[in-house]
């Protein structure tokens, strides 16, 4: 094995130290002392490794091993190092580090390409604090703008120009973060795999095909405060009701297509009291498939069944789009890369799609793209309890290593 294992198994294990919660997970939202803290310590991985470091306006992150080729383009690594509410180690970080990992291999044994190599920890890809995702990788595509800094805002109500204000940094110069395709080789991107299909048939690292589209709602109600104990019945607009009726009409809709699936994550019930009839709710849907044209279908049926509650119980409503990703297909001359790669070390090639949302799904628009994924213990993501072995990794970062020389 050509990388070393236990350096980047430290890595893994020192990063998954920064940003411990209260409840023993990660919790490193964008624009916060975690995530500043977490990306701190990438850099200096990224000055052991002798790589060329820079970070943009917007905050990624980029360490970058020279080709021999000046005006070649760049083969492009990377994911992220922001977490989930209470999330895991590997989530993101993992590709992040594998990355650095491989430079670092390619300049210790005096290897040069003729591409040069660069490694990205994008930012925010979560969308966990904003409630949008992918902002760097966004942002670095040119598919992020102005109004998204500044009308999208998290539970304080800050807004995202606000937060990387606060960070140092410059939302004014947006424009700067952009580069052109015609700089970019390819993108990579190594990712636990966050679900069960790679440990179901014993195989440490699976080639990805293709990554799912993702549509989140939020559903604003808004009924009649009452007495709970004086409002008859039949005289109430409870928004609350209403909104587990349509909870129930999402699920019901998710299930007619195999591969489809739909989430209620978020739900916020005002006034919150015990014999209070709520005057408004608010909660949120996560929809997911491969098919964009199957995401149409389901999102005009959720608005059919939310006017149809509605119209019947009172209620008024408004139904707002928060994040729109449409689903991708990886490039098949990377896959084929991948799977050679992978067939190099001896293992059996599965292909599988993505049903988690990734920046590969966003720079899979702007330039030729592949994933790597990891055998997940249990399938568990999200989760303190989220794992990947050690040998795992080290054959997942082999297997990056050997498509990377065989790319640049």
């Amino acid at each position: 094995m050509d990388i070393n294992e236990q350096r980047l198994w430290n890595r893994i294990n020192e990063l998954g130290r920064v940003g411990v919660d209260v409840n023993g997970g990660l919790t490193r939202l964008s624009f916060t002392d975690e995530e500043r803290a977490a990306k701190q310590l990438v850099r200096k991985y990224m000055i052991d490794a002798g790589l060329q470091i820079r970070e943009d306006e917007i905050g990624n992150l980029f360490g970058k091993l020279p080709g021999n080729n000046p005006n070649a383009k760049t083969v492009l690594i990377g994911s992220h190092v922001d977490t989930v509410l209470n999330g895991g180690m590997f989530d993101g970080a993992l590709g992040v580090l594998i990355g650095i990992e491989v430079l670092q291999t390619l300049r210790e044994k005096g290897l040069t390409t003729e591409n040069s190599v660069e490694v990205v920890a994008f930012t925010d890809e979560e969308g966990t604090r904003f409630s949008t995702g992918m902002i760097g990788s966004k942002a670095f595509t040119g598919q992020l703008t102005s109004d998204d800094l500044t009308n999208n805002f998290d539970k304080q109500g800050i807004s995202i120009a606000e937060a990387m204000t606060s960070q140092g940094y410059s939302p004014n110069k947006l424009e700067t973060v952009k580069v052109e395709p015609e700089s970019i080789k390819c993108f990579l991107e190594v990712h636990i795999e966050q679900g069960k299909i790679l440990e179901s048939n014993s195989v440490a690292v699976g080639s990805v095909t293709g990554i799912v589209g993702v549509r989140w709602l939020r559903v604003k109600l808004q009924g009649e405060a009452g007495h709970a104990g004086t409002t008859p019945m039949p005289l109430r607009r409870d928004p609350l009701a209403a909104a587990a009726e349509m909870i129930t009409v999402v699920e019901n809709l998710a299930k007619v297509q195999e591969g489809t699936v739909a989430t209620v994550g978020q739900l916020s019930v005002n006034p919150g009291g015990v014999n209070i009839i709520p005057s408004d709710v608010e909660f949120t849907i996560d929809l997911r498939d491969l098919s964009d044209e199957l995401l149409e279908q389901l999102l005009v049926g959720i608005s059919s069944g939310v006017d149809s509650i509605c119209s019947k119980r009172g209620i008024t409503y408004t139904i707002e789009e928060l994040h729109k990703l449409s689903g991708v297909s990886c490039s098949n001359e990377i896959k084929e890369e991948i799977n050679t790669s992978i067939e190099k070390q001896g293992l059996e090639v599965i292909e599988l799609p993505s049903g988690a949302g990734h920046d590969a799904m966003v720079m899979a628009t702007f330039t030729e793209t592949g994933m790597i994924f990891l055998r997940t213990k249990d399938g568990i993501s999200h989760r303190p309890e989220e794992w990947a072995d050690k040998e795992d990794v080290s054959m997942g970062a082999q297997v990056l290593y050997d498509t990377v020389l065989n790319l640049a």
